[in-house]
Parts: C-alpha cells; structure tokens; sequence
C-alpha cells in the first residue's frame, strides 16, 4: 500500500496515514495517523472461576466496535457480579495503605464470600455509599510533596470493577498516541513511539507541555457531559459522581470541590484519560488532519504530552489555539513548564551548519531528550536518565539505608537489590549505560557507608565491601532494546496504517 507522497507504508513514514490498526501494541510511531487501541480482554476465562466474565464484557467491547456513537444503557449489573468483584480484590495490593474505615486486605478477606455478597447487593440496591479518602503525600523531584488519596477497601474494589467494565468501551475509543495507565501499554511504549517518530518524520520543532494542576482542576461538570457521550447508564453515572462529591479527609476536616479528582483511586487515571480523550486528543487529531500542512506527531502519558512539529509557524499556531481551548474547558498550560524548542534532525544540522538555534533538551517519563549522534554520524534521539530524578532516588535511598541500619546484611543487600534492579529496567536504554552504571555506584557506596557506621570498632574493608555488591547488586546493564527494534516486533511486521 502506498501513501500520498508514494512511500510504502510498510515501514512507519511521515505525512497521512489512516487510522485503524489490527495489533493491540503501542505505535510504531505517532504521525498524522492515529492506531486505535484493541481491549486485552480474552474470549476464553483466564480460570474456571471467572466463567462467562471476559466473553460477557467481549459483546460489550463488540458493540462499541459496532457503533461508535451508541451509548450504554445496562452496565451495572456487569459492575456488581460477585466474579468480577472477587477478581477486583485480588488484584488490589496485598499490603496498601488503609483508608479512613481503617479496612485491611487481609482482614477484608477473613470473610470475604459474605462481605462481596453484602456489596454486590448493596450496589444493585442503590445502597453503596463512598466514603471520604483519606489524605497522603509522597515527595516530587523538585522537594514539593505531591497529594495523594487512600480510598477505602470496597470503595477500591467497586471502582477496580469499574474501571475493567468501562475499558471494554473506552480502549475502543481512546485514540493510539495515548499511552498512559492503558492496558497493554506502558511508559516505554510512549518513549519508543515518541523517539521513533521524531526519527522518522521530519520534525524540527517540539512542543513541551505541561498542564498546570491537572487533576486538582479537572471540572467535574465537564468531566460527566463526557461520560454521558458513552455511557446511558444513570446508575454507573452516579457512582461516579459519589466518588467525585466523596471528597477528602484530612487532619479530621471532611472538604469537598466542585473541580479537581484525588490521585490514588483506580478510577482516577480512567477518568483522566477520559478527560482529556475529548479536550485533548480528538481535537489534536482534528488538527493536524485538516489545519496541518507539514508532518505533526503527537504522543500522550496522561497528563503528560509532547508534541512535534515540522514548521515553527504551525507550531506557535496550535500552541496559541490549544491554550484558548484549555481556557474554555477548565484547564491551563503551565507558564513556566511549556516550551516550544527546536529539535530533530534537521534542526541539529542547520545549527552546526548554518547557524540555526541551537536545538534544546526536554524531560519526558523521567528521560531528558536531546539531539545526538551515532559513532557514524547519524542523528539520534539521546535519551538519558533526568538528574533530578536520580538524585531524588539516591537521597530516598539514602534515608531508608539509615532507617534499616541494624538490619543483618542479607536483609539490607535485599532491598538495595530491588532498588537497583528496578532502577535499571526502567533506564537501562541504549545510550544510557553510564548513567545507571553511576546509579549502581553510588547506591553500593551509600550502602558501604552505613555499614562502615554500625560500629566503632570495627571496620568493613572495600574489598569485603565489593563481594557484598557483586552479590548482591545486579550489573548496570542495558535491559531495553533500540526503539525501533521493540515497535517492529510487537507489531510483526504488519502496517499499522490502514
């Protein structure tokens, strides 16, 4: 199949492609053309205990298939099967915090067929009621401390239920350069997609945004109307709207708002998704198809979006246009935190060429980006591991190695595994190596130190220190593959541009 400037489209290209796509993988790349999203729910139940449930949610995903515009009347009853909330319970984290009811996962499930009976009716009855979360904050890069909600036990149970029930509809809907908190997809999908893209196409300029406050200024008015788009389901409606007006607790104090949805809950990053499903994406997609001239490649991980341009003039234009739609749906661009940089491979080489601006950096998922080149001199995009972000890790690091300093040596070696091991799947990318190689340093010195400072008389030598690290360090290696590479196996080979 050719496209309208007569290049397969076997391979990614720039320019219009259509946009249908058979494999639920994340895009080869995210041009004008937009792959949807396939649901992972299976035909066949996973075990014999959840007989019946992937194939009743599969007529669900069928009908949205079907028609684009329906909207669903008769959703709950597929929210309060005691199946599918078991399996709702399950999946939740054995150890996770409590919310204001104090209710534990363990103690929950002491007696667990009565209590997801008890729910089950509650929710058919219209008797479930949502209780307040309570209150958290965890520390951000920058030193400020993000908020953070803990929702009660059932109240995570109803809405995990949920969550699965309206994927079923939604992941038809959401468009393919949405990657975030989806199934199937992840934050290296949208790093992959973002970097190849910017290869691939003829970007030269890169739009950085952030939107300032998002899920505190999330409208809820707006949020409903974009509910109702899909859903006719007033019961399903209204359990969200009591998840919204639940409000938060904190110091005693009960508060409640009008716009704003508490990090936390399952919920959440559906309904952040959703949001700016209809702010963001479909009207971005509108905009490169028909104002657009030259390539527009455009990737999102919720809140969190970069945008690539070929001309500087169509990019100053959408960013003025977006500013003024977010103005009208309750939402702001961060001042300070949006940028518009040159970037790509022409930008590059008309800097050491002729001049040009000097093509910037922008952070992504934890990855500061920049322009770079390969030992032959070909242009690639450099992705390196954010100093913030190693930094901030070094120093939570640091202040738990205090914490656990009696602890025996193998208990310390444990987790100061699991910290590196995660700390290098994540940024084990190419051209990353020598940035988890410091991590990997620094964390085994940090840890020398405390253990140097369990006693005044004795002291650990480094060469008995270093049979500790390679016992229990793993190697700083690279872990990811080219982005080119992971995109062309998860599609096999088939062209996501129908």
């Amino acid at each position: 199949m050719m496209n309208g400037r007569g290049k397969s489209d076997s391979l990614v290209v720039a320019g219009k492609s259509p946009n249908k796509a058979v494999e639920p993988a994340a895009e080869a790349m995210e041009p004008r053309g937009l792959a949807e999203g396939n649901s992972p729910e299976r035909n066949m139940p996973r075990t014999q205990s959840r007989q019946g449930m992937p194939s009743a949610l599969e007529r669900v995903r069928q009908a949205a298939v079907r028609d684009r515009k329906q909207r669903f009347t008769a959703l709950l009853h597929h929210v309060y099967d005691v199946e599918r909330l078991r399996a709702a319970y399950f999946a939740m984290k054995r150890d996770a915090a409590a919310g204001i009811d104090g209710e534990t996962w363990r103690h929950y499930g002491e007696n667990l067929e009565a209590n997801l009976v008890d729910l089950a009716d509650r929710l058919k009855r219209g008797a479930y009621r949502a209780k307040p979360v309570k209150r958290a904050f965890i520390p951000k890069t920058d030193g400020r401390l993000r908020p953070l909600g803990v929702p009660a036990l059932e109240d995570k149970i109803v809405q995990r239920a949920v969550v699965e029930v309206l994927n079923a509809i939604y992941e038809i809907d959401f468009l393919g350069f949405s990657y975030g908190f989806r199934p199937g997809r992840s934050p290296h999908q949208a790093l992959d997609a973002l970097a190849v893209g910017i290869h691939r196409t003829k970007v030269n300029w890169v739009l950085d945004a952030d939107i300032r406050g998002f899920f505190d200024t999330l409208d809820h008015g707006w949020l409903v109307k974009f509910v109702e788009h899909r859903i006719a389901d007033r019961r399903v409606v209204r359990l969200i709207q009591k998840w919204l007006a639940a409000g938060v607790l904190e110091d005693g104090k009960r508060t409640r708002s009008e716009v704003g949805t508490v990090q936390g809950g399952s919920i959440s990053p559906l309904l952040a998704n959703l949001y700016l499903h209809y702010v963001f994406d479909l009207w971005a997609h509108n905009w490169r198809k028909k104002r657009a001239r030259g390539d527009v490649i455009i990737v999102r991980f919720a809140d969190d979006f970069v945008v690539g341009f070929e001309h500087r003039e169509e990019a100053e234009r959408f960013l003025a246009e977006l500013r003024e739609r977010f103005a009208k749906l309750g939402l702001a661009l961060h001042p300070d935190k949006t940028r518009l940089i040159a970037f790509g491979r022409k930008a590059a080489s008309e800097w050491r060429h002729r001049g040009g601006p000097k093509p910037g950096t922008f952070n992504f998922l934890g990855f500061l980006h920049s322009c770079g080149k390969t030992r032959k001199g070909r242009f690639i995009v450099l992705r390196q591991t954010m100093r913030e972000r190693l930094q901030a890790k070094l120093v939570a690091l640091k202040l738990e190695l205090r914490r656990r300093m009696h602890l025996p040596v193998p208990e310390q070696g444990t987790y100061v595994r699991s910290v590196v091991t995660g700390h290098v799947r994540y940024f084990g990318v190419p051209n990353n190596g020598a940035a988890i190689g410091l991590f990997r340093k620094v964390a085994g010195w940090l840890w020398w130190r405390v253990l140097k400072r369990r006693s005044q008389r004795k002291r650990l030598p480094w060469k008995r220190m270093k049979r500790y690290l390679d016992r229990w360090l793993p190697p700083a290696r690279i872990c990811h593959p080219w982005p080119s590479q992971r995109l062309a196996f998860v599609t096999q080979g088939k062209s996501r541009m129908r």
